[in-house]
């Protein structure tokens, strides 16, 4: 199996972790001792009124057919749906919100199922709602570079499509082999340009969503400048379908780099790493598109579990800068000015420039593979926080003196430019000790730094109890207040993002 995962891309990772045991993960309700709030159960006649407006082969009722989308990808939640739904068009979305609601029977919204939070995922008997067959691109407008397109189209056949035609999508995750497009938006996902291209609030023209009742929201507008009152659009991106199911987007997809160039460098110390920022800032202008850094336990796991290669030698940390721009020869220039500046100045202590598409891609695959190599070791405790640059490794080091020989390593990594840090405690197996050493301890030191508990993987079901740390009671007040009014009877992915109480 080992052997197997070394040869693999980043998807076929996540796949072959997700199913590399016969054991299966815990039930999430037991788990983590939820109560079943009062939805109904799936009957017959359920199953029979989906099948009249589905096709019999996008009606799942078989427990083996049901189980892969009851489990997360990194095995940490398990549902219980007995029925998973696999809807075509916009319409016959609505017709199945339509009727839940009538008969108050909780959904769960899935795509691609890449999510670290839980949110993808039944807590109990929720029927799951799977776009995977709602992924239609409708239309591309080159000259402004909008794309349309349903929301279960995979964010890497996105990409490839408007490549093809000299654009690129605003949005590049390691698990843009799977993840799908109304996912991305549904948890507002970050990823590895969101320095150059910013976050989907921005790129996001439009949504089509469908609310709790089955009344669709076309908010699908293509301009860039819209002022006509709310923006409507926001309420679903981040929301995690606990507002509406999204169904389609419109986004806007920026120019095609014609250069591009990537530097890999090995770094002493982090204050070093915050002090290269500053100089890469400086130095390369509006050219700098990533700015990625990973510790030496971060890149050592994907080495030794995935033999992926390492261009240069050990080091206590490493960077990734990018750069994308117009011209190949001026942009690696500037790169390799700013290699030879900061080697003089004993920041960088060794490292390599390179523009060749293949080269470049083996430096990514070390970044982009740390999340699913890391599970190959046991089970991992993952989180997702923002902070402050000058804090932004803090929690690393005090986590490995916290816990001790409690865990095998404490490793993080992320992007240096948005100022979001994944913390990963490893262990062999689930342990409830470390948990309830990690949390809230974790969410305690983020909301002392003003940070976020989140930064780009959402809420979900991990986080509704610690959204107090990063959220004023005010604003938990209105958001409560908008479920209440787009979702009356709560049936829209229950138990996630927001608490009970």
């Amino acid at each position: 199996m080992k052997n197997t995962l070394k040869l693999l891309t980043y998807c076929n990772v996540i796949n072959q972790v997700r199913y590399a045991s016969q054991a299966l993960p815990q039930l999430t309700s037991e788990k983590y001792k939820v109560t079943k709030q009062q939805f109904g159960h799936v009957q017959e006649n359920d199953v029979k009124y989906f099948k009249s407006i589905l096709s019999d082969d996008r009606v799942l009722s078989d427990p083996n057919d049901v189980l892969p989308f009851n489990i997360d990808w990194i095995k940490n939640c398990r549902g219980q749906s007995k029925l998973v739904l696999k809807p075509k068009t916009t319409q016959e979305v609505s017709l199945i919100l339509e009727y839940c609601n009538e008969k108050r029977l909780a959904v769960c919204p899935q795509g691609g199922n890449t999510g670290l939070v839980g949110g993808s995922v039944p807590v109990f008997d929720e029927i799951v709602v799977n776009f995977m067959l709602m992924n239609k691109i409708i239309s591309l407008e080159e000259l402004s570079g909008t794309l349309v397109c349903e929301s279960g189209c995979i964010l890497e056949n996105l990409d490839n499509y408007v490549r093809e035609r000299n654009l690129v999508m605003p949005l590049d995750l390691g698990a843009k082999g799977s993840c799908q497009i109304g996912g991305n938006v549904s948890t507002n996902a970050g990823g590895l340009r969101l320095l150059r291209y910013g976050n989907l609030h921005g790129s996001v023209l439009g949504v089509e969503a469908v609310k709790a009742d089955g009344t669709v929201i076309n908010c699908l507008r293509t301009l860039k400048k819209d002022n006509t009152g709310y923006h409507l659009k926001h309420l679903f991106i981040g929301s995690e379908g606990t507002l509406g199911l999204v169904t389609k987007v419109a986004i806007h997809c920026p120019a095609l780099p014609k250069a591009v160039s990537l530097g890999f460098f090995g770094v002493k110390n982090f204050d070093n790493i915050l002090d290269l920022y500053a100089s890469a800032k400086s130095s390369l202008g509006e050219i700098l598109s990533a700015f990625e850094m990973a510790d030496n336990e971060s890149i050592s796991c994907t080495v030794k579990n995935l033999n992926l290669p390492n261009p240069i030698a050990d080091y206590p940390f490493y960077v990734l800068v990018e750069t994308s721009g117009s011209d190949e020869a001026h942009d690696a220039e500037k790169l390799s000015r700013f290699l030879a500046k900061e080697m003089e100045s004993g920041r960088i202590i060794d490292g390599t420039v390179t523009s060749d598409a293949t080269k470049m891609q083996t430096i990514w695959n070390l970044r982009e593979n740390i999340a699913g190599a890391s599970l190959i070791d046991g089970y991992v405790f993952k989180y997702d926080v923002s902070l402050p640059l000058r804090s932004y490794y803090n929690l690393v080091p005090q986590l490995r003196e916290r816990l001790g020989k409690k865990v095998s390593k404490v490793f993080g990594y992320g992007h240096v430019g948005d100022g979001n840090i994944h913390i990963n405690v490893s262990v062999p197996e689930y342990s409830p000790e470390v948990s309830s050493m990690l949390e809230p301890y974790i969410y305690e030191e983020v909301a002392k730094l003003n940070g976020s508990i989140s930064a780009e993987h959402g809420v979900g079901f991990r986080k509704p109890q610690y959204i107090h740390y990063s959220k004023d009671p005010s604003a938990l007040h209105l958001m409560k207040q908008l479920k209440q009014l787009m979702d009356p009877k709560g049936i829209l992915n229950p138990y996630k993002v927001l608490p009970d109480i």
